[in-house]
């Protein structure tokens, strides 16, 4: 029979072996309790790190409106968004037998041109009489890029000088846009169409003048035609020495008329052909790439 001392030894070696098995699962359970928690912090961190990465992601992407597309090769010019240039609509001709004055400058029309062209406008006829003014005017044209003065040299046109007096007089040019800009082989800004189509114009021609003497260099100002003797509103701007040049091919022969040339404004022009045009006129050049419109042409001075 165990002793009254041996069950007291038994009894509190079982209370230790309890004890000691209680702070063994005390431990254990903060051990888990460490365990769990800080798994708990780590998820909530990655939590929060892919909540802030999508977030700053939504931030870099570009919106639809601003984004682009790559392009595989750089453009050879600039892309340009052209909007309507302004333009006047002739009136229906009348049906009528052509007119031809009776002057040295002989001003004509042709029955094909009255029938065969809706972007003629019939202004009537300019004045044409026996002794054909040669004075040298001064014209200047207001446009949205600055101001061009040009000096008409009637002494070496008198009939095509004539003639531009007399569209300016009836306003002819005002508002006008020029439509046709080159600036490879030649360097020329086309004007003088209210139509904005490069094939506008009054109903009569006017013949071709002192062409043997013509050279076109920079600020030299010469009418545009479709032929012998085919002048009538259009004429055009040389920025740089567009001469006929044997040797590359390139160059403008002596066909066509001039009629004066730019004593102010002259940068201005040959920052407008630098700009460059949109390749849409088949026989070289196009529409430019900064419009270039007449607000007003106004003759100045008559001289001589």
């Amino acid at each position: 029979m165990p002793t009254n001392k041996q069950r007291r030894e038994a009894a509190r070696r079982h209370l230790e072996r309890q004890q000691l098995r209680r702070q063994q699962r005390e431990v254990s359970r903060r051990r888990w309790l460490v365990i769990i928690t800080v798994a708990c912090v780590v998820v909530l961190a990655g939590v929060v790190t892919i909540v802030v990465i999508a977030f700053s992601n939504d931030d870099k992407k570009p919106s639809a409106q601003n984004s682009t597309s790559p392009s595989p090769s750089p453009s050879a010019s600039p892309s340009v968004t052209h909007t309507p240039l302004p333009a006047r609509k002739p009136a229906k001709i009348a049906a009528r037998a052509p007119r031809k004055t009776s002057g040295p400058c002989g001003y004509t029309e042709s029955a094909t041109t009255l029938k065969g062209n809706p972007n003629l406008f019939d202004v009537g006829l300019p004045p044409d009489p026996a002794k054909t003014p040669t004075a040298k005017r001064t014209a200047v044209f207001t446009t949205n890029r600055g101001n061009i003065t040009v000096q008409l040299d009637g002494a070496s046109a008198p009939c095509n000088v004539q003639s531009l007096a007399y569209l300016i007089g009836k306003k002819f040019f005002d508002g006008a846009a020029c439509p046709r800009s080159v600036n490879q082989g030649i360097f020329v800004l086309q004007c003088g169409d209210p139509t904005a189509t490069a094939s506008g114009g009054p109903t009569y021609t006017v013949k071709d003048e002192n062409l043997s003497k013509a050279t076109y260099t920079a600020g030299t100002i010469a009418m545009a035609n479709s032929g012998a003797n085919t002048n009538a509103s259009q004429f055009f701007f040389i920025t740089k020495d567009s001469n006929a040049n044997p040797a590359t091919g390139a160059g403008l022969d002596k066909k066509y008329t001039v009629v004066g040339h730019v004593t102010k404004g002259l940068d201005i022009l040959q920052k407008e052909v630098a700009a460059g045009d949109d390749g849409s006129n088949q026989s070289g050049g196009g529409r430019p790439n900064q419009d270039f419109i007449f607000k007003t042409v106004r003759l100045e001075a008559t001289n001589g």
